[in-house]
């Protein structure tokens, strides 16, 4: 870390704090606006439920509980953070001195990795859960489909493809500024492969909203979620498992010194 190049790195740092803080704030950036009586009408129509959907009792239902957004985005975060934390300990070296240092990254790591854990789990049940939800209702016609058309049928989705756009360009730019700060980054394997999990992460959930009609979009939303949360399941265990090696090589350096 002596001949980085500091202000390549907080760029880095930067990009990712602002991708992090969007994705946290996507449910107020991008709410699922409800769509005008044509627009509902085209969509039934487009699935060819025109017969069994009762757009009147789809419009009440509304009322009664509006549209919500998706969870795809959100999920992202906790992928994103991990990465944030990678990065935060490796800046840390900079004013910290090194034998503190030691001690400190394989502690934060284990309690980063622990909250991402068992947040990561919550998750996942919960956007598990949405899906059946979603699916049984829509197959549940016709109340089912009027009640699931009402609260997810209308996806926000070009504001969603805007926001995965922005979030694939900070995350670009982050790793061409790690590359920039230091060449060595790149023989980071761990690093290299959380940043490429993270971009596949985003061009995943952008590929899902995309795949199916517009009234199904928050459906392959919650399976994007699925899959991000997954994703970052694995991290928080891989990360888990370096901090207590880490931790342990700690305790052995210390009992050796004594």
């Amino acid at each position: 870390m002596d001949k980085l190049r500091k202000p390549f790195f907080i760029a880095a740092l930067v990009c990712l704090v602002l991708a992090v803080l969007v994705e946290v704030g996507a449910p107020v950036l991008l709410p699922t606006q409800a769509p005008d009586r044509q627009a509902m009408e085209a969509a039934i129509r487009e699935e060819g439920a025109q017969d069994d959907v009762d757009i009147n009792e789809v419009l009440q239902v509304q009322q009664e509980n509006p549209p919500t957004p998706g969870m795809g985005i959100p999920y992202l975060a906790l992928l994103d953070g991990l990465l944030l934390l990678t990065l935060a300990l490796m800046g840390a070296s900079l004013i910290i001195p090194e034998r503190v240092h030691g001690r400190v990254q394989g502690l934060a790591t284990l309690i980063g990795a622990v909250v991402a854990l068992l947040a990561g789990l919550a998750m996942l049940f919960a956007a598990i859960g949405l899906v059946l939800l979603m699916v049984g209702l829509f197959t549940a016609v016709p109340f089912g489909t009027i009640a699931y058309l009402a609260v997810w049928g209308f996806f926000n989705r070009a504001g969603a493809s805007g926001t995965l756009g922005l979030l694939m360009l900070l995350k670009v730019v982050a790793a061409v500024c790690l590359v920039l700060a230091h060449p060595r980054f790149l023989q980071n394997k761990g690093l290299v492969l959380l940043v490429l999990t993270s971009l596949l992460a985003n061009a995943i959930v952008s590929f899902l909203h995309g795949l199916v009609p517009i009234v199904l979009v928050s459906i392959t939303d919650a399976l994007g979620a699925i899959i991000v949360a997954v994703l970052a399941l694995i991290w928080a265990v891989v990360l888990l498992i370096g901090a207590l090696v880490s931790i342990l090589k700690v305790l052995r350096l210390k009992r050796v010194a004594a």
